[in-house]
């Protein structure tokens, strides 16, 4: 497996169930982002090996013979089990819930395992080529669960997942704040890993947009939204995390309307620059640095929070006439980015484009845009009130240029 390989798993990529998959990477203007499903067939040698995550589950008896010549690209079903009604045929919960296999935590983190016990599965509602995620209920709290498929024919994915799995894990426990998704706990089974975290019933910023039909929202909301976001990132960037995947899909709104910054499947620790996978993340949302597989630090995330800025001003999809692989190469080889408004007030304005500037050492650090937003929050209490923006209005002005 090579290190993109690997970086394409920890990007945690889903999409909603049912719906298809145009093998780009890019957001598909819904609460998910697309990608190229695993194949789901039977393997070669007439041999059973179905993977867990098989749109059409079919739970069958395997034999050690079968599982030690099972071939690299599917996962063995576990020997006799017979899935419970109660699952619908889902063979990735079956097997985070069989009772015959035993639970297992993370090193360091044992008071983090969950108590499967205690756990309800309810329906999956986004999946990926490596997993799922679902809704449930943890000691009675309402949770997000991802459970992700372990590939126990390849030694070497499987190793390399399960310390994307740990990092995910240590990243989740270590952090905590109001505006960054609260992690409840983990667990380790033979055949799958899962991570459950707070449920946001509100769904992602980039979904909620989407239900308005690509009406803006008022500036006073769009503002304490964007807020949220900054204070979220200031406290992870404080801790040396790069999210490198920020994006108004990886934006939950909780019950109390306020941010919660989601998806740490493809943060890391910042550490060695030089050494970090480009291609991570969204071509949409994606520093040009990122995109030119050039090193970058954590100035990837303001530049992508600038986009994010844009889309909660607008009520748009970032470059929504353009293919993901177009906004990358207008980004990178043009200077492209989205048009900001004429009515939009300048103080946004301004903190978009020096979020967005092409030279990252010209981007202020989150800490700064904290205080930028507050200024501009004080300006537009006393001169905007009710404003909003409509996003068609946009969509004939001319792209800008950094």
């Amino acid at each position: 497996m090579t290190k993109q390989d690997y970086y394409m798993f920890s990007d945690d990529y889903y999409q909603r169930l049912a719906e298809g998959s145009d093998m780009s990477v890019e957001s598909n203007g819904g609460n998910s982002v697309t990608m190229s499903m695993a194949d789901s067939s039977v393997g070669s040698n007439n041999s059973v090996r179905t993977r867990l995550i098989d749109d059409r589950p079919r739970f069958r008896p395997t034999t050690a013979a079968t599982t030690r010549n099972a071939s690299v690209s599917h996962s063995v079903v576990l020997p006799g089990v017979v899935v419970p009604r109660a699952f619908g045929g889902d063979m990735l919960a079956a097997a985070l819930m069989d009772k015959r296999y035993q639970t297992e935590g993370l090193e360091g983190y044992d008071d983090w395992t969950i108590d499967l016990q205690q756990l309800s599965m309810g329906q999956a509602f986004a999946q990926g080529a490596f997993g799922r995620l679902y809704r449930g209920t943890y000691n009675g709290e309402e949770v997000a669960v991802k459970i992700l498929e372990r590939p126990e024919n390849n030694m070497e994915k499987s190793m390399v997942m399960e310390s994307a799995f740990a990092k995910e894990v240590t990243m989740l426990a270590t952090v905590k704040h109001q505006n960054v998704v609260r992690f409840v706990g983990a667990c380790r089974k033979p055949l799958v890993w899962c991570i459950v975290t707070e449920y946001a019933k509100g769904g992602s910023v980039r979904s909620f947009l989407s239900r308005r039909q690509s009406r803006a929202v008022p500036l006073k909301i769009a503002v304490k939204q964007a807020l949220d976001i900054a204070r979220g990132m200031e406290y992870l960037h404080s801790l040396d995390i790069i999210h490198r995947d920020l994006k108004s899909d990886n934006l939950l709104i909780a019950t109390d309307k306020s941010i919660k910054i989601a998806d740490f499947g493809a943060a890391r620790i910042e550490v060695q620059v030089e050494g970090m996978t480009p291609e991570t993340g969204t071509y949409r949302w994606m520093a040009p640095e990122m995109i030119q597989h050039r090193s970058y630090n954590h100035k990837v995330d303001v530049y992508s929070f600038g986009i994010v800025l844009w889309e909660l001003i607008t009520g748009l999809l970032p470059f929504q006439n353009m293919t993901a692989v177009q906004a990358a190469f207008a980004v990178v080889n043009r200077g492209v980015r989205p048009p900001i408004p004429a009515d939009c007030p300048p103080a946004l304005a301004e903190i978009m484009s020096r979020c967005w500037d092409a030279n990252s050492d010209f981007r202020p650090s989150f800490m700064l845009v904290v205080k930028m937003l507050e200024q501009a929050r004080e300006e537009i209490m006393t001169t905007v009130r009710h404003a909003r923006f409509r996003g068609c209005g946009c969509l004939a002005m001319p792209l800008t240029r950094d």
